[in-house]
């Protein structure tokens, strides 16, 4: 009977229960595997309701994880803009709170070609030129 789920074993032994049990008279031989049957028949009917009670618990279980799930979500949120409000954004402290601080990349220095740093304003940028349209394929 391989293949088969737990409900329909249930409903073929308690077939063959009652059948056993209307013709006891005629098959004495049997009454060993009676019982047998009988006690699996039981012990499958209550892990039955064991597991439909552990199901519905299980249920109630996920949501209330759930449902601190997003409270604690809410509170490392809290936390840690707390923490940054506190030590500042670019505290190398916040890595102990698990955080990464603000590290902005060093300015580009502009400098001539002797070497020397640019004043502002003494660069001039001027717009590439552009082009010449091309014109369309023959058709």
């Amino acid at each position: 009977m391989p293949g088969q789920s737990s409900a329909v074993v249930m409903k073929k032994l308690e077939l063959r229960k009652k059948a056993l049990e209307a013709n006891r008279t005629e098959l004495p031989q049997m009454e060993v595997p009676l019982q047998k049957v009988d006690a699996v028949l039981t012990e499958m009917k209550d892990l039955s309701a064991q597991q439909a009670s552990l199901t519905a618990t299980k249920q109630g279980v996920s949501k209330r994880l759930a449902e601190l799930k997003d409270e604690g979500q809410k509170l490392l949120t809290f936390v840690d803009v707390g923490i940054r409000e506190h030590y500042g954004t670019r505290s190398e402290r916040l890595v102990e709170f698990g955080q990464q601080p603000f590290r902005s990349l060093p300015r580009l220095k502009l400098v001539g070609l002797d070497g020397k740093p640019l004043k502002p304003g003494s660069v001039r940028v001027e717009p590439a030129a552009t082009p010449a349209p091309v014109p369309p394929p023959n058709e």
